[in-house]
Formats: structure tokens, C-alpha cells, sequence
């Protein structure tokens, strides 16, 4: 909902042929960001900079849980800059932190301790190409959820449901830690 409501709140009718390319530069990105957290995340954390998995769950769901928050009681998950333009929002904050931001990287790295790396690479290259699909029909979308007046209570259900991820992920944080000790 986020994205779809950036995508056509910045764009002019002269913009929207960049729709599909940033849509895809953001998508690329976030890959990234997402396999390479995924693959070195789990050591970087626990070998360099000594923090435990319980600890990410944690500050991760407390990340999840403001941003909820926030987009349930201001109606949007982002405010943008009135001097920004266009096409510099493909990296941020479409890829990051909307697509792939810290509580994302936390899911990654939880999905593939739990499920392995190949399960959760099919998911996550899944779930990046429906959001793709779903930003190039971002005006479509916005013009139907707008005629019916129900783009901010969608936004707020949305930032309802992240706000209750985040919550259970900082439970499941303190739960795996109450087992360590």
C-alpha cells in the first residue's frame, strides 16, 4: 500500500513512463540487499559484532512496530520531500527501507535459519515480483482505491498489521531469550 500510494503521489503524467524502471531499479535493489543480508547477515551479526539472534528479533519488531504505528495514526508509512525528485526514490526509500528495510532484513534472516536458503530465496524472489507488478499498476490502483475513498484506511489497516508483526516479533525475541538463559 505504501509503495502504490508513493508511486502515484510523486508522479506527473510526464513521469509515469519512469514507473516501470524505477519500479524494477528499486526491485533489483532490494534483492540485493535482501540476499546479501541473508547470506552474510547471520555472520556479520553474530561473529563481528557480536549480537544475538534474539537481540535482532527484537530491535527489529521494535522497527516494525513504529512504523505500524506511524502509518496507523498518520494515514502514510512515508512522507516524502517537495524538493525531491521523481526518479530519485527508485533506491530510497522504494528499496530501502519500504521493500527491503530492517525489519525485512530480520525476516530474511530468521526465514532462513528456520527454513534454509533456498526456501527463502523462492519466496522472497516471489513476493518481489508481485510487489513489482503491483508498483507498475500503482495509478491504476490508486485511482480505484481513491474513487472509493478507501486508500488511508487501507494504509492504517496495513500499518495495524505491521504494528502487530512487530509486536510478535519482539515477543518471539524475548521468548528465545528467556530459553537461553
Amino acid at each position: 500500500m505504501s509503495k502504490i500510494s508513493i508511486l502515484s503521489a510523486f508522479a506527473t503524467d510526464e513521469e509515469r513512463r519512469e514507473i516501470v524502471p524505477i519500479s524494477v531499479k528499486s526491485t533489483i535493489v532490494a534483492f540485493l540487499i535482501l540476499m546479501l543480508s541473508m547470506i552474510a547477515g547471520e555472520f556479520v551479526l553474530s561473529k563481528i559484532f557480536h549480537v544475538d539472534f534474539y537481540s535482532l528479533k527484537i530491535g527489529g519488531g521494535i522497527i516494525l512496530f513504529w512504523a505500524g504505528f506511524g502509518a496507523l495514526s498518520k494515514g502514510v508509512f512515508f512522507q516524502h520531500n517537495a524538493h525531491e525528485k521523481f526518479s530519485d526514490i527508485s533506491i530510497v526509500p522504494l528499496a530501502c527501507p519500504m521493500i527491503a528495510g530492517p525489519a525485512t532484513i530480520t525476516v530474511m534472516l530468521t526465514l532462513s535459519i528456520n527454513d534454509g536458503v533456498g526456501i527463502t530465496t523462492m519466496a522472497t524472489l516471489i513476493a518481489l515480483l508481485i510487489n513489482m507488478l503491483l508498483m507498475f499498476l500503482s495509478f491504476s490502483i490508486s485511482k480505484i482505491l481513491t474513487k472509493f475513498n478507501i486508500l488511508g484506511a487501507l494504509i492504517r489497516l496495513t500499518g495495524l498489521i505491521v504494528l502487530t508483526m512487530g509486536i510478535q516479533m519482539v515477543l518471539d525475541g524475548i521468548q528465545l531469550w528467556i530459553k537461553i538463559i
